[in-house]
């Protein structure tokens, strides 16, 4: 019996060869960098979203300092209570939590909400909301019988004035005026004002502090942050 051509075997040889390996290498290599674009995708994407996150807090710091001058240090933010969603076309809005450490080392907690832009990574509409106590804890209801508010304020200014002498139009917020707890069963009496550092000067933000002992009224501490 005649042989088939040598030809007749070798081209279905190459080609079966070419169907079982070549092919399905470069169908794995598509497969591969297909896989490889996507996370470049997701990693860009979640490195656009930090950034914006990161720009949105850094607004939300400037604007809790301007409002609260030096009343408000150390800023910080909860990371995991951060929520992005879209809320126009080309704005995402992103709200969170954080707390800043204010008079007297009391802890401040806060929400903020900021309107991202997504093409320009342009931020606005920034809001901060200080949290308000919850129902668990317990108001402090000091003796106030023998405390003088205004013997407080009146030492504020001075210790203020000694350590500016040139200082002018000093203003106190009373809406600002704290009653706390203070070590040893003291009273401790916080609030906030301004003040000019010298005549012509702009006016300066400033807290104050004064420590009482409530059974006799004495004031036991002055401090102020000017």
């Amino acid at each position: 019996m005649p042989l088939p051509p040598k030809g007749d075997t070798i081209a279905p040889t190459l080609s079966s060869i070419h169907q079982a390996f070549v092919m399905p290498a470069r169908n794995a290599t598509h497969v591969l960098l297909l896989a490889l674009l996507s996370a470049a995708g997701v990693a860009h994407a979640q490195a656009e979203a930090a950034k914006a996150a990161d720009d949105c807090e850094a607004a939300v710091t400037e604007s809790v300092k301007r409002m609260r001058g030096k009343d408000a240090q150390d800023v910080q933010y909860i990371k995991t209570k951060r929520a992005i969603t879209p809320s126009a076309e080309d704005e995402t809005s992103l709200k969170g939590e954080g707390r800043y450490r204010g008079p007297g080392g009391r802890i401040v907690p806060f929400s903020y909400g900021c309107a991202i832009n997504t093409k320009t990574g342009a931020t606005s509409g920034v809001v901060f909301r200080e949290l308000v106590a919850t129902a668990d804890d317990k108001p402090f209801q000091p003796d106030l019988s023998h405390v003088s508010v205004a013997d407080c304020d009146s030492a504020a200014v001075a210790t203020l004035k000694r350590k500016n002498p040139r200082a002018g139009h000093i203003m106190l917020d009373g809406e600002s005026r704290q009653l706390r707890p203070a070590d040893n069963e003291r009273i401790a009496l916080e609030g906030r004002g301004a003040f000019e550092r010298a005549p012509g000067m702009h006016s300066a933000p400033f807290t104050y502090r004064c420590e009482l002992e409530p059974r006799s009224g004495r004031i036991l501490s002055v401090q102020t942050s000017g």
